[in-house]
């Protein structure tokens, strides 16, 4: 059987999609999601989506970490996935879909930009100093004076498997202060290493770095090794809302495999 799919990237968080409207995938199969991200022996992907119809919705879309489990909400792919159902008919330039953490908005702008919504924030809390928070998937928030030394293999990985965070553990995010922003390296659960951009993590670092009292308002620039991304956001009492990861989502190429 052959599947045809799309390579896209988001700030060089990299991603494999395929339209699943007819169900030719088993997106039980984690063994072929494993291979299809390998970089050696596959097309090679941080992870892989799957669209799929849903009544109400233009689209579904399913996420999977390299490592073969479907995993919570990923920011940088759900822009991707925009672009995607853009390019092939699916949906419009003002997109309603649904995903692991509940329905998400997103909108086109010219220049492959894509302004994603993101779901309510409640219940931030404090572990060791830092924050620790839901995004879509849960993020600890580090502070660091030179993010660009942090060595985030080594300590991303201690801390994603902390008992502070069992059974599930944490996407760990160093972050450093910058005059017109922050600069933010993760190390991302599923993928167990360090990605070049992660959108819940991005979207967790800027709210934290507000509620640290390091910005008077809810528009924060973010850099990342892989590109640049806008947070905007504002807090509602306890609450964080009105949420929007703003970025690019980059076609790279289509092809066919045979599985």
């Amino acid at each position: 059987m052959t599947i045809p799919f799309n390579k896209y990237q988001g700030t060089g968080n990299d991603f494999i999609i395929i339209d699943n409207r007819k169900a030719l995938f088993n997106p039980g199969d984690a063994e072929t999601i494993r291979l299809l991200c390998n970089r050696r022996f596959g097309i090679g992907a941080d992870g892989l989506i799957l669209i799929s119809d849903r009544p109400g919705y233009d689209f579904e879309m399913k996420y999977f970490n390299s490592d073969g489990n479907e995993s919570s909400m990923c920011g940088n792919g759900g822009r991707c996935v925009a672009d995607f159902a853009l390019r092939h008919g699916i949906a419009g330039k003002e997109q309603r879909f649904l995903t692991f953490d509940g329905v998400h908005r997103a909108a086109l702008i010219s220049g492959n930009i894509v302004r994603l919504s993101m779901n309510d924030v409640e219940n931030t809390r404090k572990i060791d100093g830092n924050y620790f928070l839901n995004t879509g998937s849960p993020h600890y928030v580090v502070p660091v004076d030179n993010v660009k030394e942090t060595d985030v293999f080594t300590e991303g990985r201690k801390l994603r498997n902390s008992e502070k965070f069992a059974p599930e553990g944490t996407n760990v995010n160093f972050v450093e202060l910058m005059k017109d922003g922050i600069f933010v390296r993760t190390y991302e659960r599923g993928v167990e290493v360090e990605t070049l951009s992660c959108g819940t993590g991005v979207t967790a670092s800027a709210i934290a770095a507000l509620l640290s009292g390091h910005f008077v308002n809810g528009d924060i620039n973010v850099t990342t090794s892989g590109g640049k991304l806008n947070v905007q956001f504002r807090i509602d009492r306890e609450r964080i809302t009105d949420i929007w990861l703003t970025g690019p989502a980059m076609f790279v190429f289509e092809g066919i495999i045979e599985l």
